[in-house]
């Protein structure tokens, strides 16, 4: 499956271009305004319990009821396939795009999320222009493709994941693009996992 090959410098501008527009500015004005708590219902007065009562209301046995219930839930998620381990880590990312296939689109924050896995479990990284280093390490923007062929997203998705990362630094007071924060002086994986977490809260607001 062919698919486009991104630098961190071009996942930069996409999403700064992406953040920059009309559209974006609308999408994330007010995400942190939610709607009120709706007002609690006054609680019945307490009494006499009677248990025959309200079984006497049923028309049908209660072991009937939870049957009916469990066959109704939802059949649980299917489970989520581990990443590579070292080696995969260190191997290039087209060796893994067999596992985009038949992978559904996920919101950014699903994404990121999947992006801060591949930090905390494959390591963070901080060469200037490098997405990974030799061991596999990856840096924030490297975390991002790497889960996109990985089959976490389309590179739609990635654009968005990226825009919301630009939104949270300039809330954070970072004028810049995302590869020069990954590689500031300073710059530690904690800080790296801390603005992928405040990224995925402020897009899981938003319903992103």
């Amino acid at each position: 499956m062919a698919t486009a090959v991104l630098t961190p410098d071009q996942l930069d501008g996409q999403a700064a271009r992406l953040h920059d527009t009309q559209a974006w500015q609308q999408i994330v004005t007010g995400w942190e305004h939610t709607a009120a708590e709706p007002t609690p219902a006054l609680a019945p007065a307490p009494g006499p319990a009677r248990v025959s009562d309200w079984r006497g209301m049923l028309s049908v046995p209660v072991d009937q009821l939870i049957d009916d219930t469990l066959r109704a839930l939802p059949a649980p998620p299917p489970h989520e396939r581990p990443l590579p381990g070292r080696l995969g880590a260190m191997l290039p990312d087209r060796v893994h795009l067999w596992r985009r296939v038949g992978q559904s689109d996920l919101r950014p924050s699903v994404h990121l999320g999947h992006a801060r896995q591949i930090l905390a479990e494959w390591g963070w990284q901080n060469t200037p222009y490098r997405l990974r280093n030799a061991r596999g390490a990856r840096c924030v923007c490297g975390a991002m493709i790497s889960a996109h062929r990985l089959g976490y997203g389309s590179l739609d998705t990635v654009d968005r994941a990226g825009a919301w990362l630009i939104t949270e630094l300039r809330a954070q007071g970072w004028p810049g693009l995302i590869g020069p924060w990954n590689r500031h002086p300073g710059r530690t994986a904690a800080d790296a996992l801390a603005l992928v977490d405040a990224t995925i809260r402020r897009a899981s607001l938003a319903g992103q």
